[in-house]
């Protein structure tokens, strides 16, 4: 197997190709290899490699907001000593899919997610007390629909 290489055209097709329709049948990494003339198993270990590289970071559907759970957005203003500290606390969650930095006094932001609106909330008291800071819950007010899928440029 080839190492997770962008110079790699079967990366390239698995970063490209399958960020969209991504096959909804019992074997989807079977499916995918065989449109790639690949065994499933050589899929799963490219898909591992280049998750383990950080060139992707999940492989998953994308749902409408509160059609299946419930999911907020959240924030914690972490002093700066402590961010690194506070993001592993929060991404070691089940329910917290991703966390970000940005510039701002609530320089931590992440997405809670949970069987219904009272789980929801629980995970964010839970971060608040292991964290011991104030966790700013932003509920969804409006959806839009946001195309997740990025080309791959390829120079």
């Amino acid at each position: 197997m080839s190492a997770a290489r962008l110079d790699d055209p079967i990366n390239r097709a698995l970063l490209d190709r399958y960020q969209r329709d991504f096959p909804l049948t019992a074997a989807p990494y079977a499916t995918i290899g065989q449109d790639l003339d690949l065994a499933e198993s050589e899929v799963i270990a490219r898909l591992d490699a280049l998750k383990r590289s950080g060139m992707i970071s999940r492989i998953g559907a994308v749902v409408a907001p509160h059609r299946a759970g419930w999911s907020t957005l959240a924030a914690v203003a972490a002093p700066e000593d402590r961010l690194e500290e506070v993001a592993e606390l929060v991404s070691a969650l089940p329910e917290v899919n991703h966390n970000y930095e940005r510039e701002h006094d609530f320089n931590l932001w992440f997405v809670v997610t949970g069987k219904d609106k009272d789980h929801v909330a629980r995970v964010l008291g839970e971060i608040g007390e292991k964290t011991g800071l104030d966790v700013l819950d932003l509920p969804l007010e409006q959806a839009f629909h946001i195309d997740l899928g990025f080309p791959i440029r390829w120079s």
